[in-house]
């Protein structure tokens, strides 16, 4: 009796086991409206995927890392001042390790990669469209389903005024949203382009190449569709670092295609732009005739004159990069920079505007390097697997190059914000870490046996 309620058991959590990417996908659609049914499903996924691949998880080098990285945090947290608040911002990062760990053993194929774009790229859609109606249509209104299920708070003119911020509690968090999204959209958006031109016989630069996933206008109008409308919403945040890194992957993109027109048109727009804003006033009169201020002004602060000075972020990580030097070893402890930085500059800031920093100050240089250690990894092995030109098709080479390239600009966001604070931001960034990571042990994987049979 024991013995068949048991094995009841196990083909439960076996069954849920081989459907669960799929409950990730919808985790990712449904994210940005419900964070609770998102957080909830992408929570049950890891954990019947731990229960599932635990010995595959347990032996990989780069889940040792993060372990002895969660040893050092909650070390940390047993020094600081305040450890209530600094083990509650453990929370901020351990769950979100623990994703890590098991989505990149979930996740092992560049079609899953293809799926997880689609989901990020269909679901920004609603939340974009929040955003400029919240904007240009004066939209205001809030919803609760079910407690906090689905709760919607759409502010009038934006967080800050002005700015859309959608869903999000700030223009920037949105920003680093749709920055994200856009890249991948991107990606499939220059997938389905080139598939379209070789479907259709016309002559591109690697033709010849095989490429995997299928040709669908539909597919490429709404691919258009969601790229442009995400492009908008992304200038209308007005955040500097979404526009930066946008234009940038762009310029990643267009170099990686060989499109040496595109990159000289774009690059002589931001030379505009940035002429407009930072050239001696006589030259830079003449770029403000046909760069809208909107953006010149924008960039050099003359948008915002009077700002404060505790609120410029060079401020911000001066403090933070003293406080790292007087507790090198341990730091001050999670969620300490707000409450130091209120006391000396008699201003409410979250955090530095940089994470990096705000690990160093917080949790001391050991943790912050170990963490930028892991992540450098990350980016050294997916460098190392894009190298293997000959040995990947150019669809799936295209569709990890996105991923990478999404990385490296959560990495500049991070370098100029932080985004661990916003639950749906923080556990997208980890499942693209862990989608990367995924990828990049399977082919290992393959590699390894190959060389076996040989």
């Amino acid at each position: 009796m024991l013995g068949a309620s048991l094995n009841k058991v196990f083909n439960y959590f076996k069954s849920r086991w081989q459907s669960s990417w799929n409950y990730s996908l919808w985790a990712l659609l449904i994210f940005p409206l419900s964070p609770l049914v998102g957080a909830v499903t992408v929570g049950f996924v890891s954990l019947i995927t731990w229960l599932k691949q635990s010995r595959k998880i347990n032996r990989r080098p780069l889940n040792w890392g993060f372990a002895l990285l969660s040893v050092l945090l909650i070390v940390s947290a047993g020094f600081a001042q305040d450890k209530t608040a600094a083990f509650l911002g453990l929370f901020n990062l351990l769950p979100f390790f623990l994703l890590f760990a098991a989505h990149s053993a979930l996740i092992q194929t560049f079609a899953q990669l293809r799926q997880m774009a689609w989901a990020l790229a269909i679901g920004s859609m609603p939340v974009a469209i929040m955003g400029l109606g919240q904007l240009f249509l004066g939209w205001s209104f809030k919803f609760q389903f079910v407690w906090v299920v689905f709760s919607w708070t759409i502010t009038p003119g934006g967080n800050p005024p002005g700015r859309i911020a959608s869903l999000f509690l700030h223009a920037n968090t949105f920003a680093a949203y749709l920055v994200i999204v856009f890249i991948l959209s991107l990606g499939l958006w220059i997938e389905q382009w080139r598939l379209g031109v070789s479907y259709w016989g016309l002559s591109i630069r690697g033709r010849g190449e095989r490429l995997t996933a299928p040709h669908s206008p539909v597919a490429f109008i709404f691919l258009t569709v969601a790229v442009i409308t995400n492009f908008i919403a992304l200038i209308f945040t007005n955040s500097r670092n979404g526009w930066t890194i946008a234009i940038f992957a762009c310029l990643a993109y267009a170099l990686y295609q060989g499109w040496r027109i595109l990159v000289g048109s774009v690059a002589a727009i931001v030379s505009s732009v940035f002429l407009a804003a930072f050239a001696p006033s006589t030259i830079a009169h003449i770029f403000r005739w046909v760069v809208p201020a909107f953006f010149w002004a924008r960039l050099n602060d003359d948008m915002y004159p009077d700002r404060p000075v505790a609120l410029m972020r060079k401020t911000q990580w001066e403090f933070a990069w003293s406080l790292a030097q007087q507790h090198p070893l341990t730091g001050w402890g999670l969620r300490s920079f707000s409450t130091l930085y209120q006391a000396k500059m008699q201003i409410p800031l979250g955090h530095p505007h940089n994470l990096f920093l705000m690990l160093s100050a917080e949790t001391g240089f050991p943790s912050a390097f170990l963490f930028c250690g892991l992540l450098a990894w990350i980016l050294i092995i997916s460098v190392q697997l894009l190298q293997k030109s000959k040995y990947i098709n150019a669809g799936d080479k295209l569709i990890f190059f996105s991923y990478l390239l999404s990385f490296v600009g959560w990495i500049l966001l991070n370098t100029v914000d932080v985004t661990l604070f916003d639950f749906r931001l923080n556990a997208l960034s980890w499942l693209i870490l862990a989608a990367i990571s995924g990828v990049v042990y399977r082919d290992r994987e393959k590699d390894r046996l190959a060389s076996h049979q040989n």
